[in-house]
């Protein structure tokens, strides 16, 4: 399509391609953006919509299961037994039992699991790992209310991530990567956690300090790191278990996730409204009137007040209005009981500041 409305991707890198004039809205089938040119599109009032939770439980099971491999030492164990060189079944068993003893585990009830970020997949996993035994610590100083109220209330909220660290058997990490989390775990932190300690990133490359895993895996101070991010600093470690980014790899996920960004940007195009926008604010608002406007601008002052007064220099009454803001972005959303012509809509269009202005 030429001109199109809307443009729906999971890992096409859009940062090279020209942004088509028609386009109103980007949808990732997926949580990370990191393939959209999101200020570029913010710049022309475009929302880009993410779809979190839709892969959460899909993750969810990757980190359970991580946990499993790496405190029975599966990985290891199934390597040992297919290098092994026996000509009968006899052999091999002797094998078998000779060598089983090196690959001995831990069992999960009664450790404890620190979980960093408790978002959509973090409350999953904190919440699944209750229910296997552990007990859990975790921290998350942005929770939002509907990750609280879902949380197991026998669950530890940490007052800080020192002390999660100090506290874990096991560490999980369900934060994006930005510039406050990359190397969140390094080196200092690493050396303030027990010896032993079960590492897993099923979040994002780059949120552990591949270096400084790699020396605590060599000097003990940690037993097992599980990853959904190979590096080759760490690729071919004993004791490092890395996936080629499995985490969303489910058919269940892949459709949820499918499903949640087209109905979103449905809304959007038709409705006006915005929900799981990475830079817009969230925004929904009842149909009312004849007509509805949707209106991006600059986070400025008085940008509602002049946008009111053109409709109501026309004789256009506001019937029902929402504004919402979010950094330097604002999105309003007005529902009007008459008409709005081409000549109003181009004189709304003509206030410094507005982005972009949609009649629906």
């Amino acid at each position: 399509m030429d001109a199109p409305d809307a443009i729906v991707l999971r890992s096409f890198k859009m940062h090279d391609m020209p942004i088509p004039d028609s386009l109103k809205a980007v949808g990732r089938a997926g949580a990370g953006v990191n393939n959209i040119p999101v200020e570029r599109l913010s710049a022309r009032g475009i929302p880009v919509f993410n779809t979190p939770g839709a892969n959460a439980n899909a993750v969810k099971e990757l980190v359970i299961a991580g946990m499993l491999l790496a405190a029975r030492n599966l990985c290891q164990a199934w390597r040992y037994v297919l290098e092994l060189d026996a000509a009968d079944d006899e052999t091999l068993n002797k094998q078998v039992e000779d060598g089983k003893k090196r690959f001995a585990g831990i069992e999960l009830p009664g450790r404890t699991l620190g979980v960093v970020g408790l978002g959509a997949i973090g409350v999953l996993v904190a919440n699944a790992a209750r229910a296997l035994g552990m007990r859990v610590i975790g921290y998350d100083p942005h929770i939002t209310v509907e990750s609280a109220w879902r949380l197991s209330s026998d669950i530890v909220q940490a007052g800080g991530l020192d002390e999660v660290l100090r506290e874990a058997d096991f560490l999980t990490v369900h934060v994006p990567l930005n510039d406050q989390t990359r190397h969140m775990i390094d080196a200092a932190r690493l050396d303030k956690m027990k010896d032993g300690v079960v590492l897993l990133n099923f979040a994002r490359a780059g949120i552990l300090d591949d270096a400084a895993v790699l020396a605590a895996l060599e000097r003990g101070k940690a037993a097992a790191y599980v990853t959904d991010f190979p590096s080759l600093t760490l690729r071919g470690h004993p004791r490092v278990i890395a996936l080629p980014h499995l985490g969303a790899s489910t058919r269940e996920a892949e459709e949820n996730c499918a499903v949640m960004v087209v109905d979103q940007i449905r809304d959007f195009l038709e409705n006006g409204n915005i929900r799981n926008s990475v830079n817009f604010p969230a925004v929904s608002l009842p149909r009312a009137g004849v007509q509805r406007l949707a209106v991006a601008n600059a986070n400025r002052p008085d940008m509602v007040a002049q946008i009111s007064h053109v409709l109501g220099s026309s004789d256009v009454n506001i019937v029902h209005m929402v504004n919402e803001s979010r950094g330097q972005l604002a999105y309003t959303l007005i529902d009007v009981d008459s008409p709005v012509s081409p000549e109003l809509v181009e004189r709304i269009r003509g206030i410094e500041g507005v982005l972009s202005l949609r009649l629906l």
